[in-house]
């Protein structure tokens, strides 16, 4: 009989969800748009107090508007962290921009603020600088926010993974000249797919609302003046995510106590390190990862092939961008010579499971066979 299958970041449904989508039939607003996205919209305001916010079909169309909205062009330069998935890059490459990676620091995994300021020296006018909060983990982005504003260059806050963490009370994605979002399926809260711009600057987010409807003037015929997309949720969708969004605190405690689970399972193996934290902020723990240090004879592909043995999911860290063959050509900033920490993450960590469903059994089958790999 096959083992039950844990996942490492699954939905998480609760029955809200339902009353919201059947409201958008009962209505006939199954149609883009509708009172779903409007009220989606108000109440990722009120909560992260992002200021202003357009519901998009997801947060990789969020980028790319805000790629455009921050007037990023054909030939541009746009400094972007290199530890995290490639949906923060490709926006900014749809528009023929030229990436420059930004390597991380070991605090907290995130772009590297020092490297930030090389990147700076070497190349003075980039057209904006996307920083990303790497598996819910907040960033320096006081400080990139900061070296941002002394070039004049926007900013680009990525917490597709960070919704509800927070940086000295701050809430992730408000840094930012732009922030985005991501409720694709795996993340904290989802709408199965979809996203979220936000910024302070109302007129912005009424010009994202604008290209997002395929950019249609405000005349009595169908007439285009810009070149538009198809990026607005559906009222279904967000129905979806009003009811998901009522327990986003929920899912944070739940994730938070994974994390801690596990700190305490291998607190006795020296060979392993959990992603480390922001000490002035608060994460949301969405994926829980660990490192093996230096020299030690378990690998990475070990635990996560013994792992699959007993049909749970797990994942490799992100493989840096700047390693990437379709980013080959483009320069990576770090500050010492040798080894990235990016890449030093990606070859010595992996990414546990982290599902808010898992029962007390799940989590010591997990830490117990990571622990056997260790001969513990």
């Amino acid at each position: 009989m096959e083992e039950k299958r844990i996942y490492l970041s699954s939905p998480t449904m609760h029955g809200d969800e339902q009353r919201f989508v059947k409201e958008a039939f009962d209505t006939n607003w199954v149609a883009p748009l509708g009172p779903n996205v409007d009220a989606f919209e108000k109440e990722m305001e009120a909560y992260t107090g992002c200021g202003h916010a357009a519901a998009l079909s997801s947060g990789t169309a969020a980028l790319h508007l805000s790629a455009i909205l921050a007037g990023v062009k054909e030939g541009d330069l746009v400094f972007a962290s290199s530890l995290t998935f490639s949906a923060s890059v490709n926006p900014a490459c749809y528009e023929k921009a030229i990436p420059v990676f930004v390597d991380s620091e070991t605090d907290t995994w995130n772009m590297d603020p020092a490297a930030l300021r090389l990147a700076f020296e070497k190349y003075p006018h980039p057209a904006a600088v996307i920083a990303v909060h790497l598996y819910g983990t907040p960033a320096k982005i006081d400080e990139i926010r900061q070296i941002c504003r002394e070039h004049d260059v926007p900013l680009i806050e990525d917490a597709a993974e960070s919704l509800g963490a927070s940086l000295k009370g701050q809430m992730t994605g408000t840094f930012g000249d732009f922030g985005i979002y991501s409720f694709n399926g795996n993340k904290i809260i989802t709408t199965s797919g979809g996203g979220m711009l936000a910024a302070k600057d109302e007129a912005v987010v009424a010009r994202a609302r604008f290209l997002a409807t395929q950019a249609r003037d405000p005349a009595r015929h169908y007439q285009h003046s810009n070149i538009g997309y198809n990026y607005r949720m559906s009222n279904v969708v967000a129905g979806i995510g009003r009811g998901q969004l009522v327990h986003l605190k929920e899912h944070i405690a739940k994730k938070q106590a994974i994390y801690r689970q596990y700190q305490e399972a291998f607190g006795d193996i020296e060979e392993i390190s959990m992603n480390p934290m922001n000490p002035d902020g608060e994460a949301n723990n969405w994926l829980s990862c660990m490192t093996i240090a230096p020299g030690c004879p378990v690998t990475p592909v070990q635990i996560m092939d013994a792992l699959a043995e007993h049909n749970i999911e797990s994942r490799p860290i992100w493989k840096p961008m700047h390693l990437q063959p379709v980013f080959s050509h483009c320069d990576l900033i770090q500050v010492k010579e040798g080894i990235s920490v990016s890449e030093d993450i990606f070859n010595r960590g992996l990414c546990l499971p982290s599902d808010i469903k898992n029962t007390p059994e799940d989590m010591n089958l997990i830490c117990g066979i990571v622990r056997r790999q260790f001969g513990r």
